[in-house]
């Protein structure tokens, strides 16, 4: 194949992913192989491709791909999550748009509506992750509410019902006034916001007396059943029994004491109002009291709040505390900064709200979780520092609000046969449930039957996910989930780590017994170089696949990596990209050079020989550091230490010192084994780089498709030897002086130099022929004296020197040595001290005093030098 002048990605990674998708390289069955399993967390099916997506599809492909190198039965499991509160606002805003009101559809009606959206619209992002170059297996692409998904979902409701786990209560629960449903604790944000404290004066019954509160909700003040003071507080002793009179509705409530109320909080007088606030609805339990639910389901106010019937509680607030001014019942208002609840995915203000809902009791459940993670570690996070995150949230559990007063979802299992909340039986399927009602009440019939038209929570779903891909709970002894489960790692945001991460591992322990996932790698939030959040209202979140079309896959991939570290939050930045596209042509470039060599067969250069041990070790050396960090989850430092080792070693070093004289052949040994270590290279980037790598492979030699690079063996450890690459540091050090001394001199690299040694260390190593091949050097000795009219630098304890010849400026030389040397000697002079300062050399760190004094000797050994240098000019 004729390779091109130019990297082009945007065909290669058409090109390459066609023919890896026709191969079926991605897919996966069991067999003899070890297996490798990830589960990719399930997008909503509402999304697009964004920066997380980016980074979290691109560790796992990394991931998945080096499993497959390194010979295991990779198996990346695709899907969506139906996201029940999100594709119902999707659809019921495509209606609205229609003119269709979703209150007038019926429930089938609906669901066709929101089936048809979801084919039409939802999947989106898995073709985008193509683009990326994720190698799932999407032969077994699921979503939440396939049939199968949606059997075993209802499955474990009626296992969990039966085991006593799930029951029906009527509770206090989070309500979403926009979605109309209620939301678990767990998807409410809090965020401080700063509104007013109302000072309100209550009339005492039968008295000219009057009681301020404080309140920063005046609306709910129709809703009060109560006033509530301190037993303990001595300046409301004598309201004890009375009554007092709510504004505007004129309501009679009695003062209650408890020591619940904070006698330091406004004035130590409490209005409680049971519907509206979890802990005025514990007060009201305890002293028995009325409850008046002043809201509708959409947060308007009811026919309890008189004049204000139908009129939101945000108008509402404003109206009522203009009416209490102007009544008289209103002493002063303060500003007030408070923590206000707000659903994730609507963002409206989340309203307390009585309510009868499931619930399903975790504390059991967490049990083994806690201790799988926290103390046997057969769940390990990555970072570990998530483990405090994790504990405080496990040992602080609520029991899950899994109903969800929607449509869109798994309808909750349960069946009403008669007129009381308590006449219900939970069951798979309707017959089932016929069944089980009759034992009540042998006469019902199947119309008899009302099923619950409230929805499983969307985690209830997901939950399951990691056995459920995998039939396991319909088929808890399947040959798949035997085999696939528990699944490697899993790659998720910390954001989910309880909503998502924790709940799969209680599932994974009560369903299988077993762990769900070895590993939790926990990536951080994507935000741009102004660390702020990346998001669509500050406009800074760029469009995913334009960086691929600007970028190439390849060049995003290695962007994104280079930026991130686990758990820690991602500067992102698009030159990131830049500098992947970079590697990318580099890599491109050097193969190009490679390729276009003559090849003869003549001697091996010692120089080429020499270069090539030595890259071998360096890349067994830099093979080690790779396996470590993948061990711990550290890919960013597995991209760079493949991309100094590429970069720095091969391209820079290895190539320079292989590289035939212009429009001179290289010998066949060299030719090949450069060949094949830039084939054991391309195994390194492959995971990171899969385009390119694909690309440059084909190119290398003709293979056959089980001989393409994706299903190649990832190369094998072997010893290192460290006293090889310790000769080469020191004589690219050597190299480095003479390059400097060329660059600084206008030397032209043509004109061959000579250079001489003091002391010796060093000298006679294998590498001398590398010295002097990319020094371009007619000799190299050995000198017992400084030589004089000579330039000089160091290496070490070593002293170079290298004759001048008539091109040099003696006079400008001189000048500028002693220029440098002026400058080395003040520097001395401060450095010393600040060692002379009994304070500084008592109280600094042991760290920074060797610092200093390491300072010292490096500038007293550059003062010889420099001197030495001014004394072979004169």
């Amino acid at each position: 194949m004729e390779i091109p002048s130019k990297y082009d990605p945007k065909r290669v990674e058409e090109h390459w992913y066609a023919y890896w998708s026709e191969h079926d390289y991605f897919s996966s069955k069991p067999d003899e192989r070890e297996p490798y399993t990830i589960v990719i967390p399930p997008p909503n099916v509402t999304g697009v491709l964004h920066m997380g997506h980016m980074l979290n599809n691109t560790i796992q492909d990394v991931l998945i791909r080096r499993a497959r190198l390194l010979g295991k039965n990779a198996c990346w499991v695709p899907g969506m999550d139906h996201a029940s509160i999100a594709t119902e606002a999707k659809v019921v805003a495509k209606l609205k748009a229609e003119g269709i009101d979703k209150s007038k559809l019926s429930r089938d009606e609906f669901l066709k509506h929101a089936w048809d959206w979801t084919n039409e619209y939802g999947g989106v992002i898995l073709q985008q992750l193509k683009k990326l170059g994720c190698s799932c297996d999407w032969d077994r692409t699921k979503f939440t509410m396939d049939d199968d998904m949606s059997a075993s979902v209802i499955k474990v409701f009626v296992d969990l019902y039966n085991k006593g786990l799930i029951y029906r209560g009527y509770r206090m629960v989070n309500w979403d006034p926009e979605a109309k449903t209620t939301l678990s604790d767990e998807e409410v944000i809090y965020e401080e916001r700063q509104g007013n404290l109302y000072y309100l004066s209550y009339a005492i019954e039968d008295s000219d007396e009057k009681v301020t509160i404080a309140t920063t909700r005046p609306e709910t003040i129709l809703g009060d059943t109560a006033i509530c003071i301190n037993p303990n507080d001595e300046r409301y002793h004598h309201l004890r029994g009375k009554k007092a009179i709510v504004p505007i509705c004129d309501r009679v409530i009695p003062i209650i004491e408890d020591e619940y109320v904070d006698v330091e909080f406004g004035t130590g007088c409490l209005k409680v109002t049971p519907a509206h606030d979890e802990n005025d609805k514990n007060l009201g339990d305890k002293h028995n009291l009325e409850v008046v639910d002043i809201f509708n389901e959409d947060a308007t106010l009811n026919s309890f709040g008189l004049h204000y019937e139908g009129k939101d509680r945000f108008v509402v607030r404003k109206e009522i505390s203009k009416e209490l001014e102007e009544k008289g019942y209103l002493v002063k208002t303060e500003q007030h900064t408070n923590k206000v609840g707000t659903s994730e995915r609507t963002k409206a203000v989340i309203e307390p709200r009585l309510s009868d809902q499931w619930f399903l009791k975790m504390e059991n459940l967490a049990k083994p979780a806690i201790e799988g993670v926290l103390e046997t570690k057969d769940v390990k996070l990555y970072p570990s520092k998530f483990e405090n995150t994790y504990r405080h949230w496990m040992e602080n559990i609520r029991d899950w609000n899994i109903s969800r007063q929607l449509w869109w979802g798994q309808q909750i299992p349960a069946y009403y046969y008669g007129d009381g909340k308590e006449d219900f039986v939970v069951a798979e399927t309707p017959e089932e449930a016929l069944e089980l009602a009759k034992a009540n009440n042998p006469n019902l019939q199947a119309s008899d039957l009302r099923q619950d038209s409230d929805v499983l929570d969307t985690w209830f779903s997901s939950w399951l996910w990691p056995m459920s891909v995998f039939g396991g709970i319909l088929e808890p002894e399947n040959e798949e989930v035997n085999y696939y489960y528990p699944t490697n790692d899993l790659v998720t945001g910390p954001d989910i780590l309880f909503f998502w991460v924790a709940r799969m591992i209680m599932a994974g322990y009560e369903y299988r017994g077993k762990r769900p996932f070895e590993n939790v790698y926990l990536t951080g939030l994507v935000r741009d170089k102004q660390r702020r959040k990346m998001s669509k209202q500050l406009g800074n979140s760029p469009d995913a696949l334009k960086l691929i079309e600007d970028f190439g896959a390849d060049g995003v991939r290695v962007g994104l990596l280079l930026s991130s570290s686990a758990g820690n939050d991602i500067m992102f930045d698009e030159t990131l990209c830049q500098q992947g596209a970079n590697f990318a042509n580099k890599i491109w470039n050097a193969f190009r050079l490679i390729k276009g060599w003559e090849v003869v067969d003549i001697p091996q250069p010692e120089a080429a020989q020499k270069g090539i041990e030595w890259y071998k070790a360096k890349f067994n050396q830099t093979l080690v550091e790779i396996e470590d960090h993948f061990s711990k989850y550290r890919i960013s430092d597995a991209l760079m230490a493949t991309y100094k080792l590429v970069w720095d070693d091969f391209c820079s070093w290895l190539l320079e010192i292989v590289k035939p004289e212009y429009q001179k052949p290289i010998d066949e040994a060299t030719y090949n084994e450069v060949l094949h270590l830039f084939e054991e290279n391309l195994k390194l980037l492959h995971p990171f780089m899969p385009f390119l790598t694909e690309e440059v492979w084909q190119h290398i030699a003709e293979r056959t498709p089980e001989h393409a690079l994706i299903v190649a063996q990832w190369p094998e450890a072997k010893k290192v030897d460290t006293d090889l690459i310790a000769d080469f540091e020191f004589a690219s050090e050597v190299i480095s002086g003479i390059r400097t001394i060329r660059k600084e001199k206008n030397i032209p690299q043509k004109d061959a130099l000579e250079l001489f040694m003091l002391n010796g260390e060093g000298v006679g190593t294998q590498m001398d022929p590398i010295i002097l091949k990319l020094g371009n050097l007619s000799k190299m000795e050995v000198v017992d004296t400084s030589l004089d009219g000579a330039l000089t630098f160091r290496v070490k304890s070593n002293e170079y020197f290298i004759p001048i010849s008539g091109a040099i400026d003696v006079e400008a030389e001189i000048a500028k040595i002693t220029e440098e040397l002026n400058y080395t000697k003040g520097f001395l002079k401060s450095v010393e001290k600040k060692l002379s300062n009994e304070r500084f050399v008592n109280n600094a760190p042991e760290n920074v005093v060797a610092m200093e004094r390491k300072k010292a000797a490096d500038a007293e050994a550059k003062i010889e030098t420099l001197e030495k240098s001014l004394a072979s000019l004169k």
